[in-house]
């Protein structure tokens, strides 16, 4: 027993000596500083770790991708089977150089938001989550505002994950690996099938275990992965003498006793929530007897029968989002005065000095709520809370407020600024990114059926985010007889057929596109939809006539600008894809974010053919 103590002991001080090793090198690394305005494409090294990440849906959830784009560069046939504690994967990334401050000017890194949970700090998430993939003093840079030792569970935090864009063309990537104790240049180099020397000049002689370095590749590895789980092995039948006996009650006594110890937290813990859940249905309960007796109980039976009706809808809520009070919110948008109108019933409120966009609705929230459960994504406008009035039977959701408005104000109302044409890609490519979420990401997945430009924010960065899951739906390839939507976007089949599918969110979007090429109207004041006008212009098979027509046709903002016609007729293409009339020959939205990934990265190679040749200069 003695000796098993010592055991223990040495193998806690060995992780304790790890982390302080690992904690002593973090402390030395801010990042990698960069120039320019490159976004490229590339891929992390990540090893599956128990218990959280050992399936590819949790790690995609962390990444922001879906399981497909995992498991396909990594040589996995089945993306829904389990994996293995330290199975190896390729992850990718989208790798920019963002601006952060005038101490340390640009970084290189992909930009993972990430939302906090309970015993989460930066240190925690970066070196066992992200598996030293990003440090924490990288996560303070990047988010300046936050306080590391005051996290809230559900606060978004950008963990910048280490990337690199190769700046020759004797590499396809760069690929992002941490290094571990047993490696060295040249089994680095026969692993990933490259030379040494490619290793060398890109991060030096010298090695640290868990930094991040770049591999350089011309194409990816070929990952060697297990068949399936392995099976502790049975242990033989024996006979045991008196001393093993006594050793074998020993270990089953400590066994039992670790048992019961989890068995008294996990029972702490559900006690813990449910004292939680009731304190918070109390509070809100509390608040609606107030206004009640305030109101002189006007309408009190027919009131309590739908107080009970919403609390029942919306319980499941009450640990994921804020409960709002209905004067907090009279009292932030001045009664729900015409000046904090931002468009439609979605008002502009101040609450303890933190702007919220705040959504009037009569009640049909709940299946809004319900999907809003689901999903969390940079891409996505975030959910903070909510608040229900029984009195004049109305819910009220409260988003986050996103500064820049929506995409189409900026594309067809009169502003001072423009959109360029490498802001209007990375909106298209964001888009597609928040589609990937909801349409693999989600089980069942979630049809958004109001993909538009009005429903597309940007924020002060100029990041797409999607909006209004009001008429999204839950599931797919269903027939529904009520067709809603917007007109100019609304996909043939489920006009004629009612068919839901994830293929009518891709139809909407291609429609978006043509709004971020031509700064055209989904449909003109004569009624003219515009995927309809394009899908005419550009059927013709000479590429230098649908160069000129793309000319004539593109809006008149980007015309002034200078950057590759390969990358717009790229974005073009793409858009055509997906106004196919038939669903299943649209390109699915993995294909997607890959070919407007690349569109952004020959957005700016100039060449001097002129601007009918395939890769010009547009001016």
């Amino acid at each position: 027993m003695r000796v098993l103590w010592v055991l223990l002991l040495l193998g806690l001080l060995g992780s304790c000596c790890k982390c302080n090793g690992q904690t002593a090198r973090q402390e030395n690394n801010t990042g990698f500083t960069c120039t320019g305005t490159r976004t490229c494409s590339t891929y992390a090294f990540y090893r599956a770790s128990s218990p959280d990440f050992l399936e590819l849906a949790s790690i995609g959830d962390l990444f922001e991708v879906s399981r497909l784009m995992i498991s396909s560069p990594s040589n996995i046939s089945n993306p829904s089977a389990p994996l293995v504690p330290d199975q190896p994967l390729l992850v990718p990334l989208t790798c920019s150089c963002n601006p952060v401050n005038a101490t340390y000017g640009s970084l290189s890194y992909a930009n993972i938001s990430y939302t906090i949970k309970p015993n989460d700090t930066f240190f925690i998430v970066s070196t066992f989550k992200f598996n030293n993939l990003t440090t924490y003093p990288s996560v303070e840079v990047v988010n300046p505002t936050l306080v590391a030792t005051n996290l809230s569970i559900g606060q978004t935090v950008i963990f910048p994950v280490f990337c690199k864009c190769p700046n020759t063309s004797n590499y396809t990537y760069l690929i992002s690996y941490v290094v571990q104790p047993s490696d060295n240049i040249s089994s680095i180099a026969s692993f990933f099938g490259t030379d040494q020397q490619s290793i060398i000049n890109q991060n030096g002689n010298t090695l640290h275990d868990y930094d991040t370095i770049f591999v350089p590749v011309r194409r990816l590895p070929a990952l060697s992965q297990p068949a399936i789980a392995p099976a502790p092995a049975p242990a033989p039948a024996t006979v045991s003498s008196g001393k093993d006996r006594t050793g074998t009650v020993i270990g089953l006594g400590i066994g039992l006793g670790v048992v019961g110890l989890l068995l008294i937290l996990v029972g702490a813990v559900w006690v813990y929530r449910e004292v939680l859940m009731k304190d918070k249905l109390r509070v809100v309960r509390d608040e609606e007897e107030q206004r009640k007796v305030y109101l002189g109980g006007k309408g009190k039976g027919k009131e309590e029968k739908m107080d009970v009706k919403l609390m029942a809808n919306v319980s499941d809520c009450l640990d994921k989002y804020r409960v709002f009070g209905i004067e907090e919110l009279v009292e932030a948008t001045d009664g729900f005065h015409q000046s904090c109108l931002i468009q439609g019933s979605v008002y502009r409120g101040e609450i303890d000095g933190e702007v919220f966009a705040i959504k009037k609705m009569k009640w049909n929230a709940y299946e809004e709520l319900k999907i809003l459960q689901k999903v969390n994504h940079g891409n996505l406008v975030k959910l903070e809370g909510f608040c229900i009035d029984p009195e004049e039977a109305n819910c009220y959701l409260v988003y986050e407020y996103v500064e820049n408005g929506s995409l189409y104000s900026w594309l067809h109302e009169d502003k001072n600024e423009k959109l360029n044409w490498k802001k209007r890609l990375r909106v298209a490519i964001d888009i597609a990114n928040g589609l990937q979420y909801i349409h693999e990401h989600t089980r069942p997945r979630v049809v958004h059926k109001d993909i538009k430009s009005s429903n597309i924010l940007l924020d002060s960065n100029m990041r797409a985010k999607i909006a209004n899951f009001g008429l999204a739906k839950s599931g797919m390839n269903a027939i529904t007889m009520h067709i809603v939507g917007t007109q100019g976007y609304i996909a043939p089949e489920y006009l004629a057929d009612g068919v839901v599918s994830t293929k009518m969110d891709i139809f909407s979007f291609g429609v978006v596109l043509l709004e971020l090429i031509s700064g055209k109207e989904a449909i003109d004041e004569e009624g003219n939809l515009l995927w309809a006008s394009a899908i005419k212009t550009f059927d013709v098979d000479n590429e230098r006539e649908k160069s000129r027509r793309l000319k004539e046709w593109l809006d008149k903002d980007i015309l002034r600008e200078t950057f590759s016609i390969d990358s717009l007729i790229g974005v073009l293409t793409v858009a055509i894809a997906c106004l196919h009339k038939d669903p299943s020959k649209r390109p699915s939205i993995m294909d997607i974010v890959y070919a407007l990934s690349k569109s952004e990265d020959m957005a700016f190679e100039i060449s001097d053919d002129g601007f009918g040749s395939p890769r010009v200069v547009a001016r």
